[in-house]
């Protein structure tokens, strides 16, 4: 696997895992819509992200919860345009990613200083999407999801999940390094058109797609996945994101997508301190 992803001329480590910081810009997220009305309030959280130890910081402004309403490139750009400038003047030295699945807003970003792009509709939104990439040549995370997020929670079906998202992967590696895209991650997309016995067993199986010999992202912070099973909101679901993730790393992950940085850094050092001995 490589060790390296070339972000816009800078190399980031991946030979422990890190952590990915989410910056939701949307009213509507499932657990932090609204929370960052003015610049203070997101150069802040940005800000405490870096300090407690993020190495990337994931940045969107669509909603993409479970019964979402897709936004139309040009207003989700609205909401992006400024902040990225703002952060970029702030932190110019910080590991952007930006969240969307149009090839526009992508380009826009990457312009502005983003340096990798996380897409969750693994280009089938899009369809420009991996040429645009390609020419960019940023790292791309290819989340694995059923459906759209309007209606992927209605009735998942799988037939093998962790053999059809290994083949899944396998198909869309194969178009995106025929595209020219070099620097892939993949990310199995806990919660996106999944159902709760599926995500505990593609959780239990991470490390079967390691078999793609790419990094792993895992995103399981304060997802119904927690919520349901504890019967808690998430808003309590700290305690068992930081389980999860502690799983997740124990089973191969190498980038942990997550609301709080700082628990989710002191999972990173007591599992690598784990596998020392």
């Amino acid at each position: 696997m490589k060790k390296y992803l070339n972000c816009s001329g800078r190399l980031l480590d991946l030979s422990t895992p890190i952590i990915m910081g989410i910056l939701n810009l949307s009213p509507d997220s499932f657990f932090d819509g609204g929370k960052y009305p003015e610049e203070k309030n997101y150069i802040d959280a940005v800000r405490l992200m870096l300090d407690q130890g993020a190495g990337i910081i994931d940045i969107g402004a669509q909603s993409t919860r479970p019964g979402a309403s897709l936004l139309a490139s040009d207003e989700e750009w609205s909401r992006l345009h400024t902040p990225l400038k703002n952060l970029q003047r702030e932190f110019p030295d910080a590991i952007f990613s930006i969240d969307t699945f149009y090839s526009s807003v992508a380009k826009k970003s990457v312009e502005l200083g983003v340096s990798m792009v996380n897409d969750v509709s693994a280009g089938s939104i899009d369809p420009k999407m991996f040429s645009t990439v390609a020419a960019l040549k940023v790292p791309y995370v290819l989340m694995h999801m059923q459906g759209v997020p309007a209606t992927m929670q209605a009735n998942p079906k799988y037939d093998n999940v962790s053999i059809e998202l290994i083949d899944f992967f396998s198909e869309k590696t194969e178009q995106l390094l025929e595209s020219g895209v070099t620097d892939i991650i993949i990310d199995p997309g806990f919660g996106f058109g999944k159902s709760m016995e599926h995500n505990f067993l593609l959780l239990k199986k991470l490390a079967v797609l390691k078999i793609h010999d790419m990094p792993i992202l895992a995103g399981l912070s304060r997802k119904s996945m927690v919520s349901k099973v504890l019967g808690i909101k998430s808003n309590e679901a700290l305690n068992g994101t930081t389980v999860l993730n502690t799983i997740a790393l124990m089973k191969g992950a190498d980038i942990l997508r997550v609301h709080d940085v700082k628990e989710a850094v002191e999972c990173v050092k007591l599992v690598t301190q784990l596998k020392k001995v």
